[in-house]
């Protein structure tokens, strides 16, 4: 806008000095040549004041951008400095001086190699000699020395330069990077502290991604399936026993979903076909926008767990040498089946059988062979009945049958109970042949008849209680054997 203003008045001082030039020619009407002269020496000279007002506004304008470049050089977030080929300082900004900790005027024609860590010094003396041997821009870190302070970590970018008649120089950029090299040095912590973890603990750690491929597995995974690089990327759910895949699908995408973890038990499919009953719980990682990224499952082997559950069930509702419902779990299911009974107006039937000839056998061979007959005996009822059915041993030599649901008219039910019945008197009325191995003895082989007797009740609606139809059958049992054994009998006065 300077310029404008003075290139306008510059006209205007030109066209006035002509107009008095005019003026005055007209007024005495012959030309004056040194008047002419004057005049053009008069506006030459205007012409050149405002030469030398352009030149000190652009002379202001210079002084401008340099202190606005020197605040910007200064003041800069990152260090600049200029090292001559020997390394020593030949520039540097406020920046620069205030990272290494000394006062800028200070620091000229000093060694830079003064302010690197003596671990660092071979390999920058390495970095140096290298830049000029580059076009681009070369890139190392290295640990500085502050003097007045600690040590710090920065980066250096480095560029050589070359101009006409001039020796090479090295310009640098220096930026602190500490808070960097310190987050780096947290996250390598926390990595080798998890890592630790993880390859110690006999807990299965998995991370997946949102479809459920494997990203990460650890050590612990290869006592199940062998080496873990192979099940990068594999799908997780591929192992999981189909019975249980569809329910933990569901959980994992109630994971994903609500951010909320589920615990949850599962089975796993060895390759050799063996099943390991885990229990898990799942976790979902966010990214910084707080989206769902990855899930991480820590599963846990209960199989040893599940096995004494089992065990323990067994010996509190199984007989141990014939692996039947005992005494305990019988009760539980004569009671459902009269409760199904009611329901369906169906008639239920329990029988209760002794072994006739069975002591005998214990006498002279003592319990481990009477025990191989009741094993055979369970058999041998399991046989005679249906999977919806109980076969039971109730202690001793006697057992027990529920059978469920016959037919709502009584003489069917009846019918179909004699049939059963009879089956089962002729099954364990079939000869025994029992093998027995003693240790240090030839195996031997003994045959045994050994006939039952069998008494049989039947109930509907649970008009009764399950300890009388217990009471009811016993005693039609042990009219059997007061009748000589080998044969059934229903209960007459059952009240059914």
């Amino acid at each position: 806008m300077a310029m404008k203003r003075t290139a306008k008045n510059s006209t205007q001082l030109r066209q006035e000095a002509e107009a008095q030039l005019a003026h005055v020619s007209k007024a005495k009407l012959k030309p004056r040549p040194v008047e002419e002269l004057l005049h053009d020496l008069q506006v030459h000279q205007i012409e050149l004041e405002m030469q030398n007002e352009a030149l000190r506004q652009s002379q202001i304008e210079l002084e401008e951008s340099r202190d606005r470049y020197k605040d910007f050089y200064d003041f800069a977030p990152v260090g600049y400095l200029t090292l001559d080929h020997e390394g020593m300082i030949d520039e540097i900004n406020l920046t620069g001086a205030a990272l290494l900790g000394v006062e800028r005027n200070k620091l000229l024609r000093r060694r830079f190699t003064h302010f690197v860590a003596p671990k660092d010094r071979d390999r920058w003396h390495r970095h140096f000699l290298d830049v000029p041997t580059h076009d681009e821009p070369l890139t190392c870190e290295l640990a500085l020395q502050r003097e007045d302070g600690p040590r710090f970590y920065a980066r250096l970018d480095c560029k050589s330069l070359t101009k006409a008649g001039k020796a090479t120089v090295v310009r640098i950029v220096l930026t602190d990077i500490t808070g960097h090299k310190r987050l780096e040095e947290s996250l390598r912590e926390k990595e080798e502290f998890f890592r630790l973890i993880t390859e110690n603990v006999d807990d299965f750690i998995a991370v997946l991604d949102l479809e459920g491929r494997r990203l990460y597995n650890s050590p612990s995974y290869a006592k199940l399936f062998g080496a873990t690089k192979a099940m990068k990327g594999t799908d997780y759910f591929a192992e999981i026993h189909p019975d249980d895949r569809e329910h933990l699908e569901r959980i994992f995408k109630e994971t994903i979903q609500s951010g909320i973890g589920h615990r949850t038990e599962f089975r796993f499919v060895l390759p050799n076909g063996d099943i390991r009953h885990m229990e898990s719980c799942g976790g979902l990682i966010k990214n910084s926008q707080g989206k769902a990224s990855r899930v991480v499952v820590v599963s846990h082997d209960i199989t040893a767990r599940k096995q004494a559950e089992d065990e323990i069930r067994n010996l509190a509702f199984y007989d141990e040498l014939t692996k039947l419902p005992n005494r305990r779990l019988l009760n539980d299911r004569l009671e459902q089946t009269m409760a199904a009974s009611k329901r369906s107006g169906l008639y239920g039937v329990l029988m209760i059988l002794d072994l006739d000839n069975f002591k005998p056998l214990n006498d002279k061979y003592g319990h481990d062979v009477g025990d191989l007959l009741l094993i055979e005996v369970a058999k041998r009822l399991t046989r005679c009945v249906r999977e919806v059915d109980t076969v039971a041993r109730f202690g001793g030599d006697e057992f027990m049958v529920i059978l469920n649901e016959l037919d709502e008219n009584k003489t069917e039910s009846t019918t179909q109970a004699s049939i059963v019945a009879e089956k089962i008197r002729a099954a364990l009325a079939e000869p025994y042949v029992l093998k027995i191995q003693r240790e240090g003895q030839a195996e031997t082989t003994v045959e045994h008849r050994c006939t039952s007797s069998i008494g049989v009740v039947l109930f509907i609606n649970h008009k009764t209680s399950e300890e009388e139809v217990i009471k009811w059958a016993d005693m039609a049992m042990y009219q059997c054997k007061e009748a000589g054994g080998n044969q059934f009998r229903f209960y007459d006065d059952a009240n059914t």
